[in-house]
């Protein structure tokens, strides 16, 4: 047996069209992006977060900080997006230096306009089952599942990471469709004998071959997140050979990640149509 292929090339494809065809509807969308510091990786995001903005007709605009600002400088610069009328998203790129506290940045962004969906407000909104913003990756897994007709309601799940982008959210996202959900981690003893049980696989934890091809559920449904440079190039945080026992896998590259950033997108027009008062964005009570 050799897995089906879940192209997130070709879904996302798709999905950009359709936010090009919303954005031309709503007339001027602004994405703002921050970027403290100069890492490599990080610079490579935006970029291409720039490009897939443009190419559906919304204005990303860059700002840049160097990577000794402070975290008031930079809780400023967020002030000033959050007032500014014509940004509809804001994304903070992470990680940011350690001067700077991310959970305060976060908070900082105002809730309508956070496209990475970390605000306190929109994780609440996920956690009671009425999602406001949600993490792009997440949607990203729960679309390439929804268009392959991969059952969710009643099916064993397995989120291996329990980061604030992907492992909790998906998991939640999950659980909300009805899966039994486990989350494991890097303190969870004997992984693969959870991974054996999981009709969905997701593996977020930056790892190389964390999870080996024999970890796997024959017949599963595998969604590798892992974007891993090594000698032998780009590679995920599953084992390739796992392609021979599930089902469904995601290929590295060309899967999650062409995802995360449709859905960007798209939760850049979903923050356009909440400031527009199109979508009733539920009231902040403090």
């Amino acid at each position: 047996m050799t897995a089906t292929v879940l192209d997130g090339a070709a879904l996302a494809a798709k999905i950009r069209a359709g936010v090009r065809d919303e954005a031309a509807e709503l007339g001027e969308i602004g994405l703002a992006t921050v970027l403290v510091g100069e890492d490599p990786a990080s610079q490579v995001y935006i970029r291409l977060k720039h490009e897939a903005a443009e190419e559906v007709g919304i204005r990303a605009v860059d700002r840049r900080l160097p990577k000794e600002t402070s975290e008031e400088e930079l809780l400023g610069l967020v002030e000033e997006l959050n007032a500014d009328d014509s940004i509809d998203g804001i994304l903070v790129q992470t990680p940011l230096p350690g001067q700077i506290e991310e959970p305060r940045v976060m908070r900082t962004i105002d809730p309508a306009k956070d496209v990475d969906g970390l605000h306190p407000f929109n994780a609440g909104q996920l956690f009671f089952g009425h999602p406001t913003l949600v993490p792009a990756t997440p949607l990203g897994i729960m679309a390439l599942l929804s268009e392959h007709r991969i059952p969710v309601a009643g099916a064993r799940a397995v989120v291996v990471g329990r980061s604030l982008i992907v492992g909790r959210p998906v998991a939640m996202l999950l659980l909300h469709d009805n899966a039994t959900v486990t989350i494991c981690h890097s303190r969870t003893d004997d992984l693969a004998r959870h991974t054996l049980d999981a009709d969905i696989l997701v593996v977020a934890v930056g790892q190389a071959g964390v999870v080996a091809a024999d970890m796997v559920k024959a017949g599963g449904a595998v969604v590798d997140v892992g974007m891993n440079r090594t000698e032998a190039g780009l590679v995920g945080d599953i084992d390739p050979g796992a392609a021979e026992r599930a089902a469904f896998m995601t290929p590295v590259p060309g899967g999650v990640g062409p995802m995360t950033i449709a859905m960007l997108l798209g939760n850049t027009v979903r923050a356009a149509r909440y400031r527009r008062g199109l979508v009733a964005f539920p009231e902040l009570r403090r």
